[in-house]
């Protein structure tokens, strides 16, 4: 069974809702992983950031497997022995006073705006269904009803109405407008500190400072969406230590499940997840005891392997190098850590032919929107490894002139 044999399968019963690169994977192991026909790739996307410690690290498989045998299930109708734990670990690990457990960051997303309305009605005294969150264009915390009925990108709302109302969008990075955004009814900001899926999109040096500040000034929260570049990608813990600011809500999952199991969190103060009361939420699979077991070592490796170090020095050599390619091509090289993007010039045919033509060198990462081809290692990848990296993408950019 080849390539092709999986391809038509997925493509004759499966909903094509992606457009994957015909690579069909069957193994992997730290940076690298294996497709069907036995060809190796060094994996540049880490399942879009949540393999950020490597495809199956020796050390949460071992979790996986013990937990498993122990206890994966209990819902929240009864309590078990690893949910507390990974509270107190994550809320000692960030400073917040308490977690709400989810599994995939859309539905982390989608508890943080509940927090927030439930928060502008019983503490800020907004009048009942009245709440409105502000959002910034290009966007992108996930595709639930809700989450694409603030998006900016036509093709996720096309065929999805009605829309949810309650949110006002402004430009990602312009301070004026969020300023001017804020009403009476105003609960809170929500926002990307790197709009990932948007081209790696990295604000103003001094933005999260400057709208923290406002957040406070007006009493609305401060929401930031670190699924993507939090727990290390970036080369801090979190993207908003670059500014040394804290969000009043922080949502966080991908990496938290070490790339083995779904496993999304969102922290905030007692003040504002503590308003929330038995059956006002919830989630069969939330805070799991196999989830959680999960995520206390995937944490564990981050800090005890000192990934985020070691992304913010690999992540330095990286996109130092990567902006000394010349091309006709190349718009703007940017980003930080282990999250970056080049941007091509709309001459350029789009990035799917780099990224293509990227996989047939062995190397494995994907477009976004159309114009820009993201560069994600997992964090455990070394200088050597990119430096073979660089002189597969050097090659593929001299091929392309």
């Amino acid at each position: 069974m080849d390539t092709k044999f999986f391809v038509d399968l997925e493509d004759l019963y499966g909903a094509r809702n992606y457009h994957p690169l015909d690579v069909v994977l069957t193994k992997g192991k730290g940076i690298w992983v294996w497709d069907v026909e036995g060809n190796k790739y060094l994996d540049f996307l880490s399942s879009y950031s949540a393999v950020n410690q490597g495809h199956s690290h020796p050390r949460i498989v071992k979790t996986i497997i013990s937990q498993a045998k122990q206890l994966t299930l209990t819902s929240r109708a009864f309590r078990n022995d690893q949910w507390p734990r990974l509270a107190k670990e994550l809320c000692d690990l960030t400073g917040y006073e308490m977690v709400l457990p989810m599994n995939s960051g859309a539905e982390a997303v989608e508890t943080a705006l509940k927090a927030a309305r439930m928060w502008g009605y019983k503490k800020k005294e907004i009048p009942l269904d009245k709440a409105e969150i502000i959002v910034c264009s290009n966007n992108f915390h996930g595709r639930t009803v809700t989450i694409i009925s603030f998006s900016t990108d036509p093709s996720y709302k096309k065929d999805f109405g009605p829309h949810t109302p309650g949110f006002t969008v402004i430009p990602y990075g312009d301070l004026g407008a969020l300023e001017n955004a804020i009403n009476p009814n105003t609960a809170a900001f929500l926002f990307e500190p790197i709009q990932a899926e948007a081209g790696i999109i990295v604000p103003p040096e001094g933005y999260l400072k400057r709208a923290k500040e406002i957040c406070e000034k007006k009493n609305i929260l401060f929401m930031a969406d670190e699924i993507q570049t939090g727990l290390g990608r970036t080369g801090k813990l979190m993207a908003c230590d670059y500014e040394n600011v804290k969000p009043d809500v922080q949502i966080l999952g991908k990496s938290l499940g070490g790339g083995c199991y779904p496993v999304s969190a969102v922290l905030s103060m007692r003040e504002v997840l503590g308003l929330f009361t038995p059956g006002s939420h919830g989630s069969t699979f939330g805070g799991n005891p196999l989830a959680c077991a999960v995520a206390r070592e995937s944490i564990r490796v981050i800090q005890e392997e000192n990934l985020v170090d070691n992304c913010a020095e690999q992540g330095e050599y990286f996109l130092h190098e990567l902006k000394k390619i010349q091309s006709r091509h190349i718009k703007e090289t940017r980003g930080k850590g282990l999250l970056i993007g080049i941007e091509l010039k709309p001459e350029a045919g789009g990035a799917r032919p780099f990224c293509e033509a990227l996989k047939e060198e062995g190397l494995l990462c994907k477009e976004t929107h159309e114009n820009v081809i993201r560069f994600a290692p997992p964090l455990v990848v070394k200088q050597k490894d990119l430096s073979w990296a660089l002189k597969k993408i050097r090659k593929v950019f001299k091929k392309f002139e």
